[in-house]
């Protein structure tokens, strides 16, 4: 089984900043790309950033110079700094995973956190 396990959700005021954390548990052979993304009521799951195993990073244009996602390979844990909180960062936020169980597996599976909670209000 693998889990992935989110924290580091709450209430931030507007330019304030929050730091996302997840760590990735369970029978794992590789990782490869690691994301958060997040929701709103009544709109889709959309990407908010994306590293690869080598550290590539990628960003949706809107938090773009905000926000910084890292990762520790060794630990299998990917972290989501954001800066700079707007209101319209106010959505559930989820950790998201491309990883293989096994050696010999042809593909990556994907994997979802439960998500946590993020409000910018004042």
């Amino acid at each position: 089984q693998v889990q992935l396990v989110e924290s580091g959700g709450g209430l931030a005021q507007p330019g304030g900043s929050l730091r996302l954390s997840c760590a990735v548990s369970g029978s794992i052979f590789s990782i490869s790309r690691m994301a958060w993304y997040r929701q709103t009521p009544g709109k889709q799951h959309e990407l908010v950033a994306a590293i690869s195993p080598g550290g590539s990073t990628s960003y949706r244009p809107s938090v773009k110079g905000r926000f910084t996602i890292s990762r520790d390979n060794a630990k299998n844990t990917t972290d989501l700094q954001m800066n700079s909180l707007k209101s319209e960062d106010t959505a559930v936020y989820f950790c998201n995973a491309d990883l293989k169980q096994r050696s010999w597996s042809p593909t990556d599976s994907t994997y979802w956190g439960q998500g946590t909670q993020v409000t910018v209000s004042s």
